[in-house]
């Protein structure tokens, strides 16, 4: 097995829905940390896992210097946020999201099924 490690850094603002008060739901922004782990059996055609190249512009193009809420369809916690990153590049089956110091996230797909 192949694996390979992305770690972006993602200036970005949200606001949160939340069932309670809380200052969060109102719009604030985070420099997150990503990262990005994927794996593969086999390297492609390039000799890779996933290029490092694409990995990056799959995340920044979508989300960095962005209002989470106007590009992301749900609630953008910091759990989804590392669900949506992990779906969205291929080979990644675990994804890691520092909102700021000593809070950070993470989504790991059923390795079965990657």
């Amino acid at each position: 097995m192949y694996y390979v490690t992305k770690r972006l850094e993602i200036s970005a603002a949200h606001r949160l829905a939340l069932s309670y008060e809380s200052k969060c739901t109102c719009l604030h922004g985070h420099n997150w940390i990503v990262t990005i782990h994927c794996r593969a059996a086999e390297l492609n055609a390039d000799g890779m896992v996933t290029d490092f190249t694409h990995i990056k512009h799959a995340v920044l193009d979508r989300l960095d210097h962005t209002c989470l809420n106007d590009v992301l369809p749900f609630n953008p916690t910091a759990e989804n946020i590392a669900r949506y990153i992990c779906d969205l590049v291929p080979n990644c089956y675990r994804v890691e999201v520092q909102e700021s110091e000593g809070n950070t996230a993470a989504y790991e797909k059923d390795l079965e099924l990657v």
